[in-house]
Protein backbone atom coordinates (compact mmCIF):
# COMPACT_ATOMS: atom_id res chain seq x y z
CA UNK A 1 0.00 0.00 0.00
CA UNK A 2 0.88 3.61 -0.66
CA UNK A 3 2.90 5.15 2.15
CA UNK A 4 0.59 8.78 3.26
CA UNK A 5 3.33 9.57 5.86
CA UNK A 6 4.14 13.03 5.80
CA UNK A 7 6.78 15.65 6.80
CA UNK A 8 6.24 19.03 6.33
CA UNK A 9 9.69 21.25 7.03
CA UNK A 10 10.13 18.47 9.82
CA UNK A 11 6.51 18.39 11.80
CA UNK A 12 5.54 14.13 10.81
CA UNK A 13 2.16 12.97 10.15
CA UNK A 14 0.98 9.45 9.72
CA UNK A 15 -1.22 11.28 6.60
CA UNK A 16 -1.30 14.32 5.04
CA UNK A 17 -4.56 15.37 6.36
CA UNK A 18 -4.88 17.76 8.74
CA UNK A 19 -7.76 19.84 10.45
CA UNK A 20 -7.62 23.35 9.45
CA UNK A 21 -7.14 26.18 12.00
CA UNK A 22 -11.52 26.99 12.55
CA UNK A 23 -13.63 25.84 14.87
CA UNK A 24 -13.67 21.95 14.82
CA UNK A 25 -10.38 22.28 16.34
CA UNK A 26 -11.07 24.96 19.24
CA UNK A 27 -10.63 22.69 22.07
CA UNK A 28 -9.79 19.27 23.56
CA UNK A 29 -12.87 17.40 22.51
CA UNK A 30 -13.10 18.50 19.13
CA UNK A 31 -9.68 17.14 18.79
CA UNK A 32 -9.46 13.88 20.37
CA UNK A 33 -12.51 12.75 18.27
CA UNK A 34 -10.30 13.87 15.17
CA UNK A 35 -7.80 11.73 15.74
CA UNK A 36 -9.80 9.00 17.06
CA UNK A 37 -11.23 9.34 13.66
CA UNK A 38 -7.77 8.88 11.83
CA UNK A 39 -6.96 12.24 11.37
CA UNK A 40 -2.90 12.69 10.61
CA UNK A 41 -2.57 16.60 11.81
CA UNK A 42 -4.82 19.54 13.85
CA UNK A 43 -4.15 23.05 13.46
CA UNK A 44 -5.13 24.12 16.63
CA UNK A 45 -8.13 27.63 16.48
CA UNK A 46 -6.44 30.50 16.45
CA UNK A 47 -5.13 31.70 19.65
CA UNK A 48 -4.48 35.35 20.66
CA UNK A 49 -3.83 37.42 23.82
CA UNK A 50 -6.03 37.62 26.47
CA UNK A 51 -8.86 38.88 27.60
CA UNK A 52 -10.36 36.90 24.62
CA UNK A 53 -12.25 38.18 21.65
CA UNK A 54 -15.94 38.20 21.69
CA UNK A 55 -17.98 36.07 18.90
CA UNK A 56 -21.17 36.77 17.33
CA UNK A 57 -24.97 34.95 16.86
CA UNK A 58 -25.09 34.22 14.17
CA UNK A 59 -21.63 33.36 12.29
CA UNK A 60 -22.63 31.63 8.98
CA UNK A 61 -24.22 31.90 6.35
CA UNK A 62 -23.61 29.69 3.48
CA UNK A 63 -24.57 28.97 -0.81
CA UNK A 64 -26.46 25.78 -2.08
CA UNK A 65 -25.78 25.01 -5.74
CA UNK A 66 -28.01 22.16 -8.19
CA UNK A 67 -28.73 20.92 -4.82
CA UNK A 68 -25.82 20.71 -2.79
CA UNK A 69 -25.75 22.37 0.69
CA UNK A 70 -22.53 24.26 1.49
CA UNK A 71 -20.76 24.71 -2.22
CA UNK A 72 -19.65 27.81 -0.34
CA UNK A 73 -19.70 28.92 2.97
CA UNK A 74 -19.00 32.48 4.84
CA UNK A 75 -18.26 33.23 7.97
CA UNK A 76 -17.77 35.85 10.40
CA UNK A 77 -16.13 34.18 13.71
CA UNK A 78 -13.09 35.58 14.87
CA UNK A 79 -10.17 34.12 16.88
CA UNK A 80 -10.75 31.39 19.60
CA UNK A 81 -13.02 33.34 22.26
CA UNK A 82 -11.56 30.71 24.72
CA UNK A 83 -9.13 31.68 27.60
CA UNK A 84 -5.67 31.46 26.53
CA UNK A 85 -4.37 29.02 29.42
CA UNK A 86 -7.64 26.39 29.02
CA UNK A 87 -6.13 26.32 25.43
CA UNK A 88 -3.11 25.59 26.16
CA UNK A 89 -3.69 23.14 28.75
CA UNK A 90 -5.26 21.38 26.47
CA UNK A 91 -3.11 21.73 23.86
CA UNK A 92 -0.25 20.11 26.61
CA UNK A 93 -2.56 16.97 27.20
CA UNK A 94 -3.61 15.91 23.84
CA UNK A 95 -0.10 16.12 22.38
CA UNK A 96 0.56 14.33 25.11
CA UNK A 97 -1.86 11.63 24.31
CA UNK A 98 -1.31 11.68 20.71
CA UNK A 99 2.48 11.72 19.99
CA UNK A 100 2.35 10.37 16.60
CA UNK A 101 -0.12 13.43 15.26
CA UNK A 102 1.26 16.78 14.09
CA UNK A 103 -0.24 18.99 16.50
CA UNK A 104 0.58 22.75 15.51
CA UNK A 105 -0.71 25.98 16.66
CA UNK A 106 -2.34 28.46 15.30
CA UNK A 107 -1.21 32.18 16.57
CA UNK A 108 -2.55 36.01 15.98
CA UNK A 109 -1.23 38.90 18.43
CA UNK A 110 -0.99 42.37 18.18
CA UNK A 111 1.93 43.19 15.19
CA UNK A 112 4.09 44.02 18.12
CA UNK A 113 7.43 41.93 18.75
CA UNK A 114 6.77 42.00 22.23
CA UNK A 115 3.34 40.34 21.78
CA UNK A 116 4.63 37.65 19.61
CA UNK A 117 8.05 36.81 21.86
CA UNK A 118 5.49 36.85 24.97
CA UNK A 119 3.06 33.91 23.51
CA UNK A 120 6.09 31.33 21.67
CA UNK A 121 7.82 29.95 25.32
CA UNK A 122 3.97 29.44 26.50
CA UNK A 123 2.68 27.57 23.12
CA UNK A 124 6.53 25.85 23.31
CA UNK A 125 6.09 24.36 26.76
CA UNK A 126 3.11 22.73 25.50
CA UNK A 127 5.19 20.11 23.36
CA UNK A 128 3.20 21.52 19.87
CA UNK A 129 5.28 20.19 17.02
CA UNK A 130 4.72 24.30 15.50
CA UNK A 131 3.12 27.07 15.05
CA UNK A 132 1.24 28.97 12.26
CA UNK A 133 1.24 32.56 11.77
CA UNK A 134 -2.58 33.71 10.65
CA UNK A 135 -1.58 36.44 8.32
CA UNK A 136 -4.96 35.81 6.67
CA UNK A 137 -8.05 36.29 8.37
CA UNK A 138 -9.85 39.13 6.73
CA UNK A 139 -12.52 40.35 9.32
CA UNK A 140 -12.80 41.48 12.69
CA UNK A 141 -9.21 40.95 13.00
CA UNK A 142 -8.47 42.85 10.37
CA UNK A 143 -9.83 45.96 11.71
CA UNK A 144 -7.71 45.66 14.59
CA UNK A 145 -4.44 45.43 12.37
CA UNK A 146 -4.28 41.69 12.76
CA UNK A 147 -5.00 38.99 10.29
CA UNK A 148 -5.03 40.06 6.86
CA UNK A 149 -3.89 43.43 7.84
CA UNK A 150 -0.53 42.31 7.67
CA UNK A 151 -0.85 39.73 5.45
CA UNK A 152 -1.75 41.99 2.59
CA UNK A 153 1.24 43.57 3.39
CA UNK A 154 4.51 42.10 2.12
CA UNK A 155 7.26 43.99 4.56
CA UNK A 156 4.91 42.91 7.82
CA UNK A 157 4.30 39.14 6.90
CA UNK A 158 9.18 39.55 6.33
CA UNK A 159 8.66 41.53 9.70
CA UNK A 160 6.77 39.30 11.78
CA UNK A 161 7.88 36.23 10.92
CA UNK A 162 11.33 37.41 11.86
CA UNK A 163 10.15 38.03 15.38
CA UNK A 164 8.52 34.71 15.54
CA UNK A 165 11.57 33.31 14.23
CA UNK A 166 14.12 34.81 16.15
CA UNK A 167 11.83 34.12 19.19
CA UNK A 168 11.15 30.02 18.53
CA UNK A 169 13.19 26.74 18.22
CA UNK A 170 9.37 25.25 16.36
CA UNK A 171 9.16 25.12 12.88
CA UNK A 172 7.14 28.43 11.45
CA UNK A 173 4.34 28.22 9.16
CA UNK A 174 3.20 31.44 7.86
CA UNK A 175 -0.47 31.60 6.58
CA UNK A 176 -1.22 33.51 3.64
CA UNK A 177 -4.31 35.52 2.65
CA UNK A 178 -5.36 35.61 -0.93
CA UNK A 179 -6.92 38.93 -0.76
CA UNK A 180 -4.27 39.99 -2.53
CA UNK A 181 -3.64 41.08 -6.36
CA UNK A 182 -0.86 38.37 -5.96
CA UNK A 183 0.47 35.83 -4.03
CA UNK A 184 4.10 35.58 -5.05
CA UNK A 185 5.21 38.85 -2.64
CA UNK A 186 3.75 37.66 0.91
CA UNK A 187 5.11 34.62 -0.22
CA UNK A 188 8.70 35.74 -0.68
CA UNK A 189 8.37 37.72 2.32
CA UNK A 190 7.46 34.49 4.02
CA UNK A 191 10.77 33.28 2.87
CA UNK A 192 12.90 35.82 3.41
CA UNK A 193 11.95 36.18 7.25
CA UNK A 194 12.79 32.58 7.51
CA UNK A 195 9.53 30.97 7.03
CA UNK A 196 9.64 26.85 7.23
CA UNK A 197 6.72 26.24 5.27
CA UNK A 198 3.68 28.48 4.35
CA UNK A 199 -0.51 27.38 4.01
CA UNK A 200 -3.05 28.74 1.77
CA UNK A 201 -5.32 29.62 1.38
CA UNK A 202 -7.42 31.64 4.17
CA UNK A 203 -10.92 32.45 3.13
CA UNK A 204 -11.49 35.20 0.99
CA UNK A 205 -13.39 38.31 1.48
CA UNK A 206 -17.35 38.09 0.54
CA UNK A 207 -20.90 39.20 1.12
CA UNK A 208 -22.61 35.41 0.76
CA UNK A 209 -25.93 37.42 0.13
CA UNK A 210 -28.37 39.61 1.40
CA UNK A 211 -31.94 38.99 3.07
CA UNK A 212 -34.13 41.07 1.17
CA UNK A 213 -37.11 40.88 3.87
CA UNK A 214 -34.48 42.62 6.68
CA UNK A 215 -32.28 44.34 3.93
CA UNK A 216 -29.04 43.20 5.58
CA UNK A 217 -26.03 41.23 4.39
CA UNK A 218 -26.32 37.52 5.59
CA UNK A 219 -24.79 36.21 8.23
CA UNK A 220 -27.42 39.11 9.91
CA UNK A 221 -26.58 40.00 13.35
CA UNK A 222 -29.18 42.16 15.28
CA UNK A 223 -30.38 43.84 11.70
CA UNK A 224 -26.99 44.26 10.23
CA UNK A 225 -24.08 42.05 8.59
CA UNK A 226 -20.68 42.46 6.90
CA UNK A 227 -18.40 41.00 4.92
CA UNK A 228 -17.12 37.75 5.69
CA UNK A 229 -14.16 34.91 4.99
CA UNK A 230 -15.63 32.72 2.20
CA UNK A 231 -14.41 28.75 1.65
CA UNK A 232 -15.29 25.77 0.84
CA UNK A 233 -15.44 24.17 -2.69
CA UNK A 234 -16.68 26.76 -4.24
CA UNK A 235 -13.14 27.87 -3.51
CA UNK A 236 -10.91 25.28 -4.30
CA UNK A 237 -9.79 26.63 -8.14
CA UNK A 238 -8.25 29.76 -6.25
CA UNK A 239 -6.63 27.82 -4.30
CA UNK A 240 -5.20 25.63 -6.58
CA UNK A 241 -4.18 28.62 -8.45
CA UNK A 242 -1.96 29.89 -5.79
CA UNK A 243 -0.62 26.85 -4.55
CA UNK A 244 0.90 26.27 -8.48
CA UNK A 245 1.93 29.89 -8.73
CA UNK A 246 3.79 29.02 -5.29
CA UNK A 247 5.10 25.62 -5.80
CA UNK A 248 6.57 26.72 -9.74
CA UNK A 249 8.43 30.09 -8.94
CA UNK A 250 12.11 28.74 -8.47
CA UNK A 251 12.85 30.93 -5.71
CA UNK A 252 9.97 29.16 -3.64
CA UNK A 253 10.26 26.35 -5.03
CA UNK A 254 11.68 24.76 -2.21
CA UNK A 255 9.15 26.40 0.22
CA UNK A 256 7.04 23.43 1.39
CA UNK A 257 3.53 23.91 1.39
CA UNK A 258 0.20 22.89 3.74
CA UNK A 259 -2.70 23.24 0.40
CA UNK A 260 -6.13 24.56 1.86
CA UNK A 261 -9.17 25.86 0.19
CA UNK A 262 -12.27 23.24 -0.76
CA UNK A 263 -10.23 20.11 -0.06
CA UNK A 264 -13.43 17.57 0.48
CA UNK A 265 -12.74 14.25 -1.62
CA UNK A 266 -9.45 12.42 -2.15
CA UNK A 267 -9.26 13.30 -5.84
CA UNK A 268 -9.30 16.99 -4.36
CA UNK A 269 -6.46 16.05 -2.26
CA UNK A 270 -4.79 14.78 -5.35
CA UNK A 271 -4.83 17.74 -7.13
CA UNK A 272 -3.54 19.75 -4.69
CA UNK A 273 -0.47 17.36 -3.98
CA UNK A 274 -0.17 17.49 -7.76
CA UNK A 275 0.30 21.00 -7.63
CA UNK A 276 3.09 21.13 -5.04
CA UNK A 277 1.25 20.74 -1.71
CA UNK A 278 2.79 18.55 1.22
CA UNK A 279 0.19 18.69 3.44
CA UNK A 280 -3.51 19.21 3.34
CA UNK A 281 -5.82 21.08 5.21
CA UNK A 282 -9.67 20.77 5.59
CA UNK A 283 -12.19 22.85 7.40
CA UNK A 284 -15.68 23.08 5.71
CA UNK A 285 -16.00 18.97 4.46
CA UNK A 286 -15.44 18.41 7.68
CA UNK A 287 -18.16 20.68 9.34
CA UNK A 288 -20.68 19.44 6.62
CA UNK A 289 -20.09 15.31 7.26
CA UNK A 290 -18.27 15.28 10.47
CA UNK A 291 -14.70 13.91 11.36
CA UNK A 292 -15.08 10.52 9.50
CA UNK A 293 -15.04 11.97 5.84
CA UNK A 294 -11.45 11.13 6.54
CA UNK A 295 -12.05 7.52 6.04
CA UNK A 296 -13.06 7.73 2.52
CA UNK A 297 -10.01 10.63 1.60
CA UNK A 298 -7.52 8.00 3.32
CA UNK A 299 -8.65 5.11 1.04
CA UNK A 300 -9.20 6.71 -1.74
CA UNK A 301 -5.58 8.53 -2.00
CA UNK A 302 -3.63 5.23 -0.93
CA UNK A 303 -6.10 3.35 -3.64
CA UNK A 304 -5.42 6.19 -6.20
CA UNK A 305 -1.86 6.30 -5.79
CA UNK A 306 -1.19 2.31 -5.57
CA UNK A 307 -3.19 2.20 -8.76
CA UNK A 308 -0.82 5.08 -10.70
CA UNK A 309 2.76 3.40 -9.34
CA UNK A 310 3.15 6.69 -6.48
CA UNK A 311 4.51 4.85 -3.51
CA UNK A 312 4.49 8.33 -1.23
CA UNK A 313 3.04 11.70 -0.91
CA UNK A 314 6.46 12.79 -2.59
CA UNK A 315 5.91 11.05 -5.47
CA UNK A 316 2.95 12.95 -6.06
CA UNK A 317 3.76 16.13 -4.99
CA UNK A 318 4.58 18.92 -7.61
CA UNK A 319 3.74 16.29 -10.17
CA UNK A 320 1.72 18.91 -12.43
CA UNK A 321 4.00 22.06 -11.31
CA UNK A 322 6.15 21.53 -14.94
CA UNK A 323 2.64 21.62 -16.64
CA UNK A 324 1.27 24.49 -14.91
CA UNK A 325 2.77 26.99 -17.55
CA UNK A 326 1.84 30.72 -18.34
CA UNK A 327 -0.89 31.50 -21.19
CA UNK A 328 2.20 31.92 -23.82
CA UNK A 329 3.80 28.79 -23.25
CA UNK A 330 0.57 27.20 -24.48
CA UNK A 331 0.75 25.74 -27.90
CA UNK A 332 -1.49 27.69 -30.62
CA UNK A 333 -1.22 24.92 -33.53
CA UNK A 334 -3.35 22.22 -30.42
CA UNK A 335 -6.72 21.70 -31.81
CA UNK A 336 -9.13 19.59 -30.65
CA UNK A 337 -13.05 18.64 -32.19
CA UNK A 338 -16.12 17.95 -30.39
CA UNK A 339 -17.68 14.09 -31.03
CA UNK A 340 -20.63 13.04 -30.39
CA UNK A 341 -21.94 9.36 -29.21
CA UNK A 342 -24.66 9.26 -30.76
CA UNK A 343 -25.34 5.75 -28.44
CA UNK A 344 -25.46 8.36 -25.39
CA UNK A 345 -26.91 11.27 -26.64
CA UNK A 346 -30.72 11.52 -24.98
CA UNK A 347 -31.50 14.68 -27.24
CA UNK A 348 -31.77 17.27 -24.43
CA UNK A 349 -30.43 19.74 -27.16
CA UNK A 350 -28.42 21.35 -24.40
CA UNK A 351 -25.42 21.31 -26.53
CA UNK A 352 -27.15 22.95 -29.20
CA UNK A 353 -28.30 25.71 -27.48
CA UNK A 354 -25.35 26.56 -25.92
CA UNK A 355 -23.28 26.95 -28.92
CA UNK A 356 -25.90 28.27 -30.71
CA UNK A 357 -26.71 31.09 -28.76
CA UNK A 358 -23.34 31.72 -26.86
CA UNK A 359 -20.49 30.03 -28.67
CA UNK A 360 -19.67 28.89 -32.61
CA UNK A 361 -22.90 27.51 -34.07
CA UNK A 362 -20.52 24.13 -35.14
CA UNK A 363 -23.81 21.56 -33.91
CA UNK A 364 -26.63 21.34 -36.04
CA UNK A 365 -29.84 20.38 -34.93
CA UNK A 366 -31.11 17.73 -37.37
CA UNK A 367 -34.43 15.25 -37.46
CA UNK A 368 -33.84 11.95 -38.92
CA UNK A 369 -36.73 9.08 -39.31
CA UNK A 370 -38.75 12.09 -36.86
CA UNK A 371 -36.25 11.46 -33.98
CA UNK A 372 -34.02 14.62 -32.92
CA UNK A 373 -30.49 14.10 -33.30
CA UNK A 374 -27.42 17.05 -32.99
CA UNK A 375 -23.86 16.22 -34.94
CA UNK A 376 -21.27 18.48 -34.47
CA UNK A 377 -20.08 20.63 -37.90
CA UNK A 378 -16.46 20.45 -37.65
CA UNK A 379 -15.31 23.16 -40.07
CA UNK A 380 -17.16 25.54 -37.81
CA UNK A 381 -15.85 23.60 -34.12
CA UNK A 382 -12.85 25.49 -32.35
CA UNK A 383 -12.62 23.09 -29.98
CA UNK A 384 -13.91 25.01 -26.78
CA UNK A 385 -15.74 22.43 -24.63
CA UNK A 386 -18.30 24.44 -23.82
CA UNK A 387 -20.94 21.66 -25.10
CA UNK A 388 -18.97 18.63 -23.56
CA UNK A 389 -19.34 21.09 -20.06
CA UNK A 390 -23.30 21.73 -20.86
CA UNK A 391 -23.87 18.09 -21.67
CA UNK A 392 -25.61 16.33 -19.04
CA UNK A 393 -24.58 12.63 -19.76
CA UNK A 394 -21.10 11.88 -18.80
CA UNK A 395 -18.61 10.68 -21.48
CA UNK A 396 -21.68 11.69 -24.41
CA UNK A 397 -19.53 14.54 -26.03
CA UNK A 398 -15.74 13.91 -26.41
CA UNK A 399 -12.59 16.30 -27.32
CA UNK A 400 -10.55 14.36 -29.59
CA UNK A 401 -7.11 15.81 -30.16
CA UNK A 402 -6.28 16.76 -34.13
CA UNK A 403 -2.85 15.95 -36.03
CA UNK A 404 -0.71 18.59 -34.48
CA UNK A 405 1.27 20.69 -36.67
CA UNK A 406 4.64 21.56 -34.26
CA UNK A 407 4.68 23.87 -31.27
CA UNK A 408 3.45 27.35 -31.97
CA UNK A 409 3.74 29.84 -28.74
CA UNK A 410 2.65 33.39 -28.13
CA UNK A 411 6.02 35.25 -28.74
CA UNK A 412 6.96 33.22 -31.95
CA UNK A 413 3.59 33.74 -33.61
CA UNK A 414 3.40 36.39 -36.72
CA UNK A 415 0.53 38.22 -35.03
CA UNK A 416 2.82 39.16 -32.54
CA UNK A 417 3.83 42.92 -32.86
CA UNK A 418 7.55 42.68 -31.04
CA UNK A 419 8.18 39.59 -33.24
CA UNK A 420 7.31 41.37 -36.06
CA UNK A 421 9.44 44.54 -34.97
CA UNK A 422 12.68 42.64 -34.42
CA UNK A 423 12.14 40.80 -37.90
CA UNK A 424 12.18 44.17 -39.23
CA UNK A 425 14.97 45.09 -37.16
CA UNK A 426 17.01 42.26 -38.23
Amino acid sequence: MADLRCDLAGIRSPNPFWLASAPPTDKAYNVRRAFAAGWGGVVWKTLGEDPPVVNLSSRYGAIGFEGRRMAGLNNIELISDRPLATNLAEIKEVKRDFPDRALVVSLMVPCVEESWKAILPLVEETGADGVELNFGCPHGMSERNMGAAVGQVPEYVEMVTRWVKAGTRMPVIVKLTPNVTSILPPAHAALAGGADAVSLINTIQSVIGVDLDRMAPEPVVDGMGTHGGYCGPAVKPVALRMVGEIARDPELSGLPVSGIGGISTWRDAAEFLAMGATSLQVCTAAMHHGFRIVEDMISGLSNWMDGKGYARIADVTGRAVPNFVPWNRLNMNFHTLAHIDQERCIGCGLCYIACEDTSHQAIAALRIDGARRYEVIEAECVGCNLCAHVCPVPDCIEMRPQPVDGVLTWPDHPANPRRRESERAG
